[in-house]
């Protein structure tokens, strides 16, 4: 008889696990789903305006712009697969070894999870890094993520460079944004 309430007891407290958890993503999805449009909207505007932020931080060489920008934890991994963490992107950036002469945007989609942001784009760059020319088309996707504070941050960043299909693939420099 032990044996029999312990499973019984058991068999109830995974039924009670799986009733609150689904419980819980039920109210998780209202409460996205109840995000006004009206904030979805702003929420969106204040992407973009960070893109921007991003796009002209790095056009001009801004530091401090780029320091606001990114979170402490920011890691971005380059076309190349290199990593490079907050402080390696500002001493990148600090030192001017790229230098960007245009980054045009285009095909921006912004995707809200919450307090996170997932923004995918093109990028038609020309300018010189380290290792020499770095210009062409590349695909990237960029994450921010809103702190306690409310303030929006980027977390990550990968960027792939475009190949039209058949073209060879050449030794890339290691690009960092």
């Amino acid at each position: 008889m032990g044996m029999r309430r312990q499973s019984l007891n058991t068999s109830r407290g995974r039924c009670l696990a799986r009733g609150l958890a689904l419980g819980l993503m039920i109210f998780a999805a209202h409460r996205l789903a109840a995000i006004p449009r009206a904030e979805k909207h702003e929420t969106r505007h204040q992407i973009e305006h960070l893109e921007d932020a991003w796009r002209n931080a790095v056009l001009k060489g801004n530091l401090a712009a780029m320091d606001a920008l990114l979170a402490d934890d920011y890691i971005a991994i380059s076309p190349t697969g290199i990593l490079q963490s907050k402080e390696q992107a500002l001493a990148t950036l600090r030192s001017g070894a790229m230098h960007f002469k245009s980054i045009e945007l285009t095909d921006r989609k912004i995707r809200m999870y919450g307090t996170t942001a997932l923004v995918t784009s093109r990028a038609e760059v020309s300018g010189t890094g380290p290792e020499g020319n770095i210009s062409g088309s590349y695909r990237y996707t960029r994450v921010y993520v809103k702190d306690a504070r409310g303030v929006w941050r980027i977390v990550s960043f990968e960027a792939s460079k475009i190949r039209e299909p058949g073209e060879p693939r050449e030794r890339q420099s290691p690009t960092r944004f």
